[in-house]
């Protein structure tokens, strides 16, 4: 199946590298490029992309409103940070709703995985974002899951994919998608931030 990935940056050599790294790295991907901001917005109303890679510091930029706007356009875009910023700004992104962070200082195999993952598993958050999001306040508890379910969104919460999980508990991966729909509709909760945040309330 052919993913569209819109990488959105000022930068021309981030441009064609990203472009690169990605096209040789990752099957049946087609990409397309933007210059800044709202560029990027007019494709993303014209076009239905998989994923977009946006540098929160190009000409025009919005800060954390961005997430917001692109969401609107296309609710199932998923968006990946990609940026020289600390990480402490990215949790920011992460909390908005962006899907993911990676730097611009990572490795090549780094940024084609951090795609992969992103269309695996739907997010991806290095370890280090993880750990960060723990630290931030607690906002209810879990008590309405099953054991089951609690097993899951621990291993969510740590980090792990719908493959690591499937490996780890024995159940297949269709499975897994059906039990973190659960999880997501009893904690009324939209993604791994959100669900780090409330497993605070079990380690306090």
């Amino acid at each position: 199946m052919i993913k569209d990935i819109l990488i959105a940056d000022d930068h021309e050599i981030v441009l064609v590298g990203t472009s690169m790294i990605l096209e040789s790295r990752i099957q049946n991907v087609v990409i397309d490029q933007a210059e800044d901001y709202p560029e990027a917005l007019e494709k993303i109303s014209r076009k239905k992309y998989d994923l977009v890679i946006l540098d929160i510091n190009m000409p025009e930029s919005k800060n954390k409103k961005m997430i917001t706007e692109i969401k609107a356009l296309d609710p199932d875009i998923k968006i990946l940070i990609f940026s020289a910023y600390e990480e402490e700004i990215a949790v920011q992104y992460i909390k908005a709703g962006a899907n993911g962070y990676i730097s611009k200082l990572s490795k090549s195999e780094e940024i084609s995985d951090a795609v992969n993952k992103i269309f695996s598993d739907g997010f991806y958050y290095p370890s280090s974002i993880v750990q960060q999001l723990l630290q931030q306040s607690p906002l209810d508890s879990i008590k309405n899951l099953s054991a089951r379910e609690y097993e899951i969104f621990i291993l969510m919460v740590q980090g792990n994919g719908n493959l690591e999980i499937s490996n780890k508990m024995g159940i297949q991966m269709p499975t897994i998608s059906t039990y973190k729909k659960r999880i997501h509709n009893k904690l009324k909760t939209k993604n791994l931030a959100d669900l780090i945040k409330l497993y605070q309330t079990y380690i306090a």
